[in-house]
């Protein structure tokens, strides 16, 4: 993800998320005079990038007759689950919008939300088995998606040109994958590193794994130092190079960071890291907002976006004059 989370999920894969068996209720458009419910199921109330998501959903809400709600299952998968469920059950919200913990997991509680006549946004992350598109593996959802894959390619697009800046031939590259056996960082990592791989262009060192914090990044980054001293570039979660990031003191090594933190764009704009992939994600919460209203109110919406096509002009690759005179979402 464009920002990791900050500790590992469950997976609790219990179905087949590409089993379109599930058809949506025909909902009634809601009047523009009714104000809206709204449930933001994200990560973690505890999570920056959770609560700059948050903060999109709500500004839009409160400017639109609707009212938001933060449930929080702290990372959890099997909670958000049950949460999910539980206002199906309920029928608390017209509006849900799911920043899934476990896109597997989270298939069939989004299916029975659609069913139930709720409008359903799957936002950042993919519900379903796929992490190479944005398109609903869902049926009846609305989606705008960050894809891991497209998160991976963007990045070793930038380690690419980061090379050019710090080797000439032969450049050494690390991928701090985020977690080990996440499914998400998993497709992310595998994206990156064919991408950074094609042709020859650069040599990878992608079996450290840096995590999301300042903490495990500067772990995976003594280790790294220990293994390969003769590194050029390093590549890793914005949070995790903010640890890593001190250590390359003195040596002619760069970083291209993955997340969208006003430390992210400091270090940019600073010429330490050669750049960041940048996806605004308070203006993605709005958006998600925005589109789950109007679709509750029976206005045509697209039921797919990627979320950097839509929300930047320069595709979330966030180089320092990709990046001048914008402003961060959000600080680590």
């Amino acid at each position: 993800m464009a920002v990791g989370l900050t500790a590992a999920v469950a997976l609790t894969a219990c179905s087949n998320p590409n089993n379109d068996d599930s058809a949506g209720a025909a909902a009634t458009a809601a009047p523009a005079d009714k104000k809206l419910s709204i449930g933001f199921f994200g990560f973690a109330k505890a999570n920056s990038f959770a609560q700059a998501t948050w903060a999109g959903v709500q500004e839009y809400a409160n400017a639109n007759n609707a009212e938001a709600t933060f449930l929080d299952s702290n990372f959890d998968g099997p909670t958000q689950v049950n949460q999910l469920q539980d206002a199906v059950t309920s029928k608390r919200y017209d509006v849900v919008i799911v920043q899934a913990n476990d896109g597997t997991a989270m298939v069939n509680p989004v299916k029975q939300a659609v069913a139930a006549g709720i409008t359903v946004v799957v936002e950042f992350t993919p519900v379903g088995g796929k992490y190479d598109t944005a398109a609903p593996q869902v049926p009846g959802t609305i989606n705008i998606i960050d894809p891991p894959t497209v998160n991976g390619e963007g990045l070793a697009k930038m380690g690419l040109e980061a090379c050019k800046t710090v080797a000439g031939s032969g450049c050494k590259v690390a991928y701090l994958q985020g977690f080990a056996n996440y499914p998400l960082d998993t497709a992310r990592t595998e994206a990156a590193v064919k991408t950074l791989e094609a042709g020859g262009a650069a040599e990878v060192v992608s079996n450290f794994v840096g995590g999301y914090t300042p903490d495990s990044g500067r772990a995976a980054m003594q280790n790294l130092l220990q293994a390969h001293p003769d590194i050029n570039v390093v590549i890793g979660s914005s949070q995790a190079l903010q640890g890593a990031t001190p250590l390359a003191a003195g040596k002619k090594i760069t970083f291209v960071g993955n997340g969208n933190s006003t430390q992210a764009y400091d270090l940019v704009n600073k010429g330490t890291w050669y750049a960041t992939y940048a996806l605004p994600e308070k203006g993605q919460g709005a958006k998600a907002a925005e589109l789950g209203i109007k679709k509750a109110r029976g206005e045509t919406v697209p039921e797919s976006s990627v979320a950097c096509e839509v929300l930047t002009d320069y595709n979330c690759l966030g180089t320092k004059e990709a990046l001048t005179g914008k402003t961060a979402d959000y600080s680590d």
